[in-house]
């Protein structure tokens, strides 16, 4: 599996970095966002290092799945409605990416406008 030294949510994975855990299974590991931007906003994040969505490869293609089929897992064990909650990827920048390594936002706990941003 492929983490980088310098990699914020690497160093979570590895545990060097305090982060209020929700999940975690083999491939996946789930935390509270240190900024929130609805009562519930939980960071989706693969074990393995990769910067983004578009960085992906076919092989990637069942952690992409064990990180989407974990959302309504962890929805549920927040006690939140399991089918009351948005999830969002940011690729890129100039889509709102700020740390480059692949992660879902996980938002629930109130109602969410569209468009967003």
């Amino acid at each position: 599996m492929k983490l980088l030294s310098d990699c914020i949510f690497c160093k979570i994975v590895r545990r060097e970095i305090p982060a209020q855990l929700v999940y975690e299974d083999d491939q996946v590991v789930a935390f509270r966002d240190i900024n929130p931007v609805a009562p519930t906003h939980i960071l989706i994040i693969p074990r393995e290092h990769i910067a983004s969505v578009a960085e992906a490869t076919p092989d990637h293609q069942g952690l992409l799945g064990q990180l989407l089929l974990a959302a309504p897992k962890i929805a549920e064990k927040m006690g939140l409605e399991k089918d009351n909650f948005r999830i969002v990827i940011n690729t890129g920048a100039d889509a709102g990416q700020t740390v480059f390594h692949l992660h879902i936002h996980l938002l629930a706990g109130r109602a969410l406008a569209w468009p967003p941003g």
